[in-house]
């Protein structure tokens, strides 16, 4: 049955596809393997996924065989499950760093002829606000392409694009969460200094970041023209974009996607 889905690993980021994938089919089609039984007896209790004894059995037994792994475990891990892929499968992986041509090349050694999917999803795909960029080879097909965009559409928004583009978008949409996090953390701590008791400066703080993306989002306007929107002569506001301009701020979130943009390209070397 082609609406099977197995995955091999289930850390933060396979956990968060498998949590979305269970939303978006029937969950005792979602089998999943990972090493870590605690994990793995979680994430069964919480969606409805079944728990597989190993690696083969999961890949042997679903259409689109997911490797949630990192990339230096990724070559042994495919090796390990290439005499269960037979018949009709879909690799897809979703290792940082590594190529669809560097899969290929794995299952051409073991002398399999399998189509492969490049997916680079963010943490937010387990609350359904999440990104997935998703890259076929030539040799998926156009349904295999609509039920796995189906199966993760639960997560968030979802886009088909060219591998050449993902380890360049790779730090702006997937790590940069990280980096939300720690703004949210540093709002609420600075109204924590001015008075605001630490659980409603968390909330309100996280209100606005999402507040302020959506305007991003629904209005389509650029950033800078909204920041302008924000900030009176004279004002509260214009006075603490100074203080961050003395801090280098955007320089420092640029420096910091790129930097991630170099060590991912470095992953799959």
């Amino acid at each position: 049955m082609k609406n099977t889905f197995a995955f091999i690993g289930a850390g933060n980021m396979g956990g968060a596809i498998i949590e979305a994938v269970c939303r978006g089919t029937e969950p005792g089609n979602v089998l999943i393997y990972d090493r870590d039984t605690k994990k793995t007896a979680e994430l069964a209790e919480k969606t409805g996924c079944r728990v597989m004894p190993n690696a083969r059995d999961a890949a042997a037994n679903a259409h689109f065989v997911f490797l949630c792994v990192k990339p230096n475990v990724l070559p042994d891990a495919l090796r390990e499950i290439c005499p269960d892929l037979k018949g009709d499968k879909v690799i897809v992986s979703i290792a940082a760093g590594v190529a669809k041509s560097s899969i290929g090349a794995i299952l051409e050694a073991a002398d399999i002829s399998l189509p492969v999917v490049r997916l680079m999803p963010n943490t937010p795909v387990a609350v359904g606000k999440g990104m997935i960029l998703v890259s076929p080879d030539n040799s998926v097909s156009e349904e295999d392409v609509t039920l796995l965009l189906a199966a993760l559409a639960p997560g968030g928004l979802t886009s088909v694009i060219d591998e050449s583009y993902i380890d360049a978008a790779t730090p702006v949409f997937s790590c940069s969460p990280a980096y939300v996090y720690m703004f949210i953390e540093a709002l609420a701590d600075g109204g924590v200094m001015a008075g605001v008791p630490r659980e409603k400066a968390q909330s309100f703080a996280a209100q606005a970041v999402l507040g302020a993306a959506a305007m991003v989002l629904e209005t389509g306007k650029h950033p800078g023209q909204l920041k302008d929107a924000v900030c009176s002569p004279g004002g509260s506001t214009i006075v603490g974009v100074e203080e961050l301009e003395k801090s280098a701020f955007r320089a420092a979130v640029a420096s910091a996607v790129y930097e991630a943009y170099k060590k991912t390209a470095a992953l799959g070397k």
